[in-house]
């Protein structure tokens, strides 16, 4: 028998109230700034509520405060301005009827992505301060006993806030990894897990770098390992996440880069705990890179594959869980194995496929479903 831990990628629904007041801010309309953050902190405390009901052992702050888990960054550094190019994902392209139709029932978010057009700094740790203080409170009143806390990857800031400053590409990763540094330690000093959210390692690739052959694209990529592993230099490895996606939406993905492209990649981030899609249609068969590859996974990785999707209001079954969490456990050994979530429910405030009751319920199953397997391994 053995004890499989619950997590998931971060991000949940965020009340209407919490909603109301980031777009307010968004839009740079007055609002209280004392009525924000006690908003903040109670959206925080109803959703780590929640995750210890549904039976999650490592919790999050949902995102509460942030408009996403990449842009956020525009508000807590200077040196944004503008608009970024704007680019649709390229399986969406090949799709225009399906693109034009979700565009049309209003399925893409709408929030600013400006450009960095001058040197990135830090504004202070005020936000993330918060941040931590609601998170901590939320834990210790509803016996949460471990806890997480996102943060953007140079790489993620890089595909989402476009430069215009740097003389480089790599100047610019080294700039955000240097910028967002202290945003790391901070997290970890604070006792929290640090979760570096990292779709650049493969959405980049049909959202960015699309021109770019696979082997092209798996060299940008690891330019952003190695800035982020710049960036966690004095970050215990044992308390870091990363997380890789193709991007968090419904659609054909057919321009997706096969996980065994970017595999050796991921091995090399300075984290232990490796967070990844393995439920969605179009990756669940890439179980067995893991498989034929075992002898590539460093003895102190844990892998924390989603065995759940986070795309549609499907509510697993806790056998077809429990099946995924074994297959995995087979490869490294079920203590090196946590349940985790394709990516998360939230992923912009105000914007989600997924109802946010059902949301509660796949993470109800999941941990059924890890004990499920728990049982027999």
């Amino acid at each position: 028998m053995t004890d499989i831990k619950v997590t998931h990628v971060g991000s949940l629904h965020r009340t209407q109230a919490v909603v109301d007041f980031i777009f307010a801010r968004e839009r740079g309309e007055d609002y209280d700034e004392n009525a924000f953050d006690n908003c903040m902190a109670k959206a925080c405390a109803e959703t780590v509520h929640k995750q210890v009901e549904a039976g999650v052992d490592i919790v999050s702050d949902g995102e509460t405060s942030k408009i996403s888990y990449a842009t956020y960054v525009k508000d807590r550094y200077s040196g944004f301005s503008g608009n970024s190019p704007r680019n649709a994902p390229g399986d969406l392209k090949l799709f225009p009827s399906f693109l034009e139709r979700i565009a049309n029932e209003g399925g893409t978010p709408q929030y600013a992505r400006p450009m960095c057009t001058g040197e990135v700094r830090s504004k202070g740790q005020g936000e993330l301060g918060k941040d931590i203080t609601n998170l901590k409170a939320a834990m210790e009143k509803h016996g949460a006993e471990r806890g997480f806390m996102n943060a953007a990857s140079p790489g993620v800031i890089s595909l989402f806030l476009q430069n215009d400053h740097y003389p480089s590409r790599d100047a610019y990763l080294a700039a955000l990894a240097d910028a967002m540094r202290e945003e790391y330690e901070t997290i970890v000093a604070e006792g929290l897990d640090l979760q570096l959210d990292c779709p650049d390692l493969a959405l980049s690739r049909h959202m960015l770098f699309e021109d770019l052959s696979d082997d092209e694209f798996v060299k940008v990529a690891e330019s952003h390992v190695e800035a982020l592993n710049h960036a966690l230099a004095n970050v215990d490895p044992t308390k870091v996440r990363v997380h890789i996606c193709w991007g968090n939406y419904e659609g054909p993905h057919v321009c997706d880069i096969g996980m065994d492209k970017v595999f050796p990649v991921l091995m090399k981030t300075r984290a232990r705990y490796v967070l990844f899609e393995t439920s969605n249609p179009r990756h669940a068969h890439e179980w067995t890179v893991f498989q034929d590859r075992r002898d590539e996974i460093p003895d102190d990785k844990v892998l924390v594959p989603g065995v759940v999707d986070t795309t549609t209001n499907f509510v697993e079954h806790p056998e077809l869980v429990a099946q995924r969490i074994e297959r995995f456990a087979g490869i490294v050994g079920a203590d090196r194995i946590i349940a985790g979530s394709d990516c998360g429910f939230g992923t912009f405030a105000g914007f989600g496929t997924v109802d946010p009751a059902i949301a509660y319920a796949k993470l109800a199953t999941l941990s059924e479903g890890a004990k499920l397997a728990g049982d027999r391994l």
